[in-house]
């Protein structure tokens, strides 16, 4: 029983949290100064609320996008594993060919994916980028991209040049 109720509240939370990321408008977010902190050696993992266009990079050997959810989903979380696949598919079909590009959809809830879902600290639906820089993680969980949910096509945009600007393109 009480495993029921803790994954009913789990699911009403997620609930919220998904509504609540569409309520940031990109005005907001360009009239603040960029919060993005610099990626630390150490791969520690940063949450780039940053300003909704994106800064040049270093450019990273190696991209991981990595889109985590729960079994039980939302119409938000749908889209946004949605847009990030057809982005990643339509745009870097030949940077996943070569391994440049690592592109997973992973349910944090089944036990094998257990591992991956620790080390980028991930518990419900959220868009992690990893940029692995001479053999360095740089891991970022990007919340921008509930901001974009109820626009694709500025959606993709985003992440199109997002990803761009880490590969060094």
């Amino acid at each position: 029983m009480k495993k029921i109720l803790f994954y009913f509240l789990l699911l009403i939370l997620a609930v919220t949290l998904a509504g609540c990321g569409n309520k940031f408008s990109a005005t907001q977010s360009d009239n603040t100064e960029n919060n993005k902190i610099a990626p630390s050696a150490s791969g520690n993992i940063k949450n780039t609320n940053n300003n909704l266009m994106s800064n040049a990079y270093e450019a990273a050997d190696k991209l991981e996008v990595y889109y985590f959810h729960r079994t039980a989903r939302c119409y938000s979380c749908k889209t946004i594993g949605r847009f990030v696949r057809e982005t990643i598919e339509q745009k870097y079909s030949e940077q996943l060919k070569n391994g440049t590009i690592d592109f997973r959809e992973i349910n944090v809830e089944l036990p094998e994916n257990k591992k991956i879902a620790e080390k980028y600290q991930a518990t419900g639906s959220s868009l992690y980028i990893n940029r692995i820089i001479d053999s360095k993680d740089n891991i970022e969980q990007d919340a921008n991209v509930w901001r974009l949910l109820s626009d694709e096509v500025q959606f993709k945009s985003y992440l199109e040049n997002k990803i761009n600007s880490y590969l060094g393109i």
